[in-house]
């Protein structure tokens, strides 16, 4: 038996209805996402992401370390630990080559950064240590447990310990990003190691 309305107005009502559900759905199977956020599942960015703030730290030479030192220049920011078996050195080693295909003015405008996000093991000497076997320009940075846990807040890196038997040899699950920032301290675009050498050099060739 057909249904029947003998109102306008509820055929207005369900008619509007449609609409908004037409249009919902359309904004659900495009994926739009909100602003202020970066879009994990690819090496680009929705909107303008709250990447970066102030920090407090310490570099691999013992040397005292703030947001503030690296204004001026591009820098490549990870976050990671020397314990780390694959993605660290995994992206340590695709930032240093494409560091390597810069020409020496373009090199000049870059800084690289490696923080440590497990103060408890990588300690000043253990970042001494592990930073030279990557690029020369390297700067190592670890702190408190409390300032490493700020800086990787401020850059929404994910990161925690895997429950071991063994209090000392722990691995830690956390987001592998390469974050590239301008001499203003400013969020530009986020590299994953997917994306390999050319991605990210190719990209600094053409901004630098």
């Amino acid at each position: 038996m057909q249904a029947t309305f003998s109102s306008p107005r509820t055929l207005i009502w369900l008619a509007a209805l449609g609409c908004i559900a037409v249009v919902l759905g359309v904004f659900v199977t495009l994926g739009i996402a909100p602003k202020n956020r970066i879009d994990a599942s690819s090496d680009s960015v929705s909107g303008v992401a709250r990447v970066g703030g102030p920090f407090t730290l310490v570099d691999h030479n013992g040397q005292t370390r703030t947001e503030a030192d690296f204004l001026g220049a591009y820098s490549l920011v990870y976050f990671g630990y020397t314990y780390c078996p694959d993605a660290c050195p995994t992206a340590l080693g695709i930032m240093t080559e494409a560091l390597n295909r810069l020409d020496e003015q373009q090199l000049a405008k870059i800084q690289p950064v490696f923080i440590s996000f497990d103060p408890e093991r990588d300690t000043v000497e253990a970042l001494k240590g592990y930073v030279p076997l990557f690029h020369p320009k390297l700067i190592g940075l670890t702190g408190t447990p409390e300032q490493t846990k700020a800086a990787a807040k401020a850059y929404r890196v994910y990161y925690v310990k895997v429950a071991s038997e063994n209090q000392n040899d722990y691995l830690v699950d956390h987001t592998s990003y390469i974050y590239l920032m301008s001499p203003e301290g400013k969020f530009i675009k986020h590299f994953s190691e997917s994306g390999g050498v050319a991605a990210l050099s190719d990209f600094l060739a053409s901004t630098l």
